[in-house]
Parts: C-alpha cells; sequence; structure tokens
C-alpha cells in the first residue's frame, strides 16, 4: 500500500467526523443562506477545527460565493475544497545544509510520539542517502535514552548518549563533536519536553543552542514540535505553549490514523502559520512521511 493509501485510510475517521456530515450538507440541496453558514460553522467545529478556523472558513466561503454569484451547493462545495487547501497550504521541507552538520531539535510532551518520530525520521532521512545521528538529550525522563537507542537500532543510525540525569546541553557537547568529526550529515536531538515547567525548558533550550552555536557554528537549524493529532484542540494549546519557550520552525503531527480530530491541522495552520513538515498514519517505521498539503485535502476527498 502506497502512502497516499495509507493517507486515505488513516484518515477515514476525521472524514467520517468531519466531511461526511458537511457532504450531506452541500448534498441537501438546500440554498446557501445564513442558515446554511450556521450548520457549516456548527458541523466544522464538532470535527474539532476550532471557532475561530471554523467562522473563517464559512465566512470566506461566504464571501467568495458573493463574489461569484454562486447560489447552487455543488459549485459551492468546490469552492469550500479550494478554502480547505488553501487554508492547509504546502508544508515545507526540513531545513538542511547543502555542507556540514544540519541539526534538528524534537521537542513535544511525554505521550505524543516525540521518540518514535525521531525514530522514523532519522529512517525517512537516511532512506535520503543522508549519514544520521541521534543524540539523547532527553535526560529527564526515565527510560527515554532506552526508547531512543530502540530507535536508533532499528533504523541502522549511531546514538550518543549519557547516563539518566545528566546535563542535556553535555549530551549535545559530545554529540555536535561525534557528528562533526564522523561528517554526519544531520544531527537529530530528543529534547525533555517539560511543559509544566516551561522556564526549565527555556533555560535547556538556551543552553543547548549555545552550544551547537559554539560547536557547530556554521549549521542550519530546524525545531520541530511533535503533536498528538489526537488531542485536538488540546494539541493547539501545547503549540500556542511551546511557541513561546522556543522558535518552532515546523510541527510533527503523529497518530492521525487513530482520531476523528485531523481537522485540527486546519485550526494550527491557520492560528499559528507554523507548517507541518511530517505527518504519522501508522505504527510501520515508514508510516512517518513529509506533509504534502494537496494530498491531505486530496486524501478527504478521494474515496
Amino acid at each position: 500500500m502506497g502512502f497516499f493509501d495509507k493517507l486515505k485510510s488513516g484518515l477515514k475517521k476525521t472524514k467520517d467526523a468531519l466531511l461526511k456530515p458537511v457532504d450531506l450538507l452541500f448534498a441537501s440541496g438546500d440554498k446557501v443562506d445564513d442558515d446554511f453558514f450556521e450548520e457549516l460553522t456548527d458541523l466544522l467545529i464538532m470535527a474539532d477545527v476550532g471557532v475561530d478556523t471554523s467562522e473563517y472558513i464559512a465566512d470566506t466561503l461566504r464571501e467568495r460565493l458573493k463574489e461569484k454569484k454562486i447560489k447552487e451547493t455543488e459549485p459551492a462545495r468546490e469552492e469550500f475544497r479550494a478554502i480547505l487547501r488553501e487554508l492547509v497550504g504546502e508544508g515545507a521541507p526540513l531545513t538542511l545544509g547543502e555542507k556540514g552538520v544540519s541539526v534538528i531539535l524534537v521537542i513535544g510532551v511525554n505521550g505524543v510520539g516525540k521518540t518514535t518520530s525521531i525514530g522514523k525520521i532519522a529512517n525517512c532521512l537516511k532512506q535520503q542517502g543522508k549519514k544520521v545521528m541521534l543524540c539523547a538529550a532527553d535526560t529527564f525522563r526515565a527510560a527515554a535514552i532506552e526508547q531512543l537507542e530502540v530507535w536508533a537500532n532499528r533504523s541502522d543510525v549511531p546514538l550518543i548518549k549519557q547516563k539518566e540525569g545528566a546535563d542535556p546541553a553535555a549530551v549535545v557537547f559530545d554529540a555536535a563533536g561525534a557528528a562533526r568529526k564522523q561528517g554526519v550529515d544531520v544531527l537529530i536531538v530528543d529534547t525533555a519536553g517539560r511543559l509544566h515547567n516551561k522556564k526549565n525548558l527555556i533555560d535547556e533550550l538556551a543552553k543547548i543552542n549555545r552550544v551547537i552555536s559554539r560547536e557547530l557554528p556554521e549549521a542550519t537549524r530546524d525545531t520541530l514540535l511533535v503533536l498528538d493529532a489526537s488531542t485536538g484542540q488540546n494539541a493547539l494549546v501545547q503549540a500556542k505553549e511551546f511557541r513561546k519557550a522556543a522558535e518552532i520552525s515546523g510541527l510533527v503531527l503523529t497518530k492521525l490514523d487513530g482520531t476523528a480530530k485531523g481537522g485540527i491541522v486546519l485550526a494550527i495552520k491557520r492560528e499559528l502559520g507554523i507548517p507541518v513538515k511530517f505527518i504519522g498514519v501508522g505504527e510501520g517505521i515508514d508510516d512517518l512521511q513529509t506533509f504534502n498539503g494537496t494530498e491531505f485535502i486530496e486524501a478527504f476527498f478521494e474515496g
């Protein structure tokens, strides 16, 4: 099964929650009037798109239909589809330099699939011919190092680690030196997601960034926030909080296959403007892929 087919299958719960009711509304043959837009807004909110984004979609559709003098539901449906496509965007590639080491910092609270995502991103980059190294700088959470080691072995990439409780910046220092000496293309750093204590998180990330700047001054950087799509609006809240602590360059959305709350992608993209770089629709090592906005929306409407 190709990834697009996995995406269609993985988004089934969201499709049933979001597009089936909306399709019924567009297929009703009723006039596109105030009641229509009110019902559309309610359906979007119930699909975890969020109040602000749901109202934005309905208002934008209203304006376009008025501008184009569209009164029938079928062409209105095509405009709705176009708005979703524009809203979700096309994602963005990783910021990888052509020479030297590129660094990817990965943040996220416990349980969102952060360690798993790191292993899968490592595998994805390795398949592209990149030399990848992992750094176990989440020394705060019990078993985090061991979990990352499992994924390093599965992806067949080296791991730099110290003991649990070690200074994360010291682990990054070791990893930066090893990456430089071994000619690594991409160093992926697992960090502790201490959202409950934002000051510690800010201090820790600042210290890690200082070490990277000193040891790998030419390195390009990405800071990826991993979010569990199944938590819906809570994922949006997490993203807003983490953005106060770190300059996030991209998002990784996991567990889309197990939730009816995939509409959160629309809310996150519109309210935060941070591109989604990877999405996960399964447990397999190949089930995390770079985000393609067109494919994402088409997966809703096809099949």
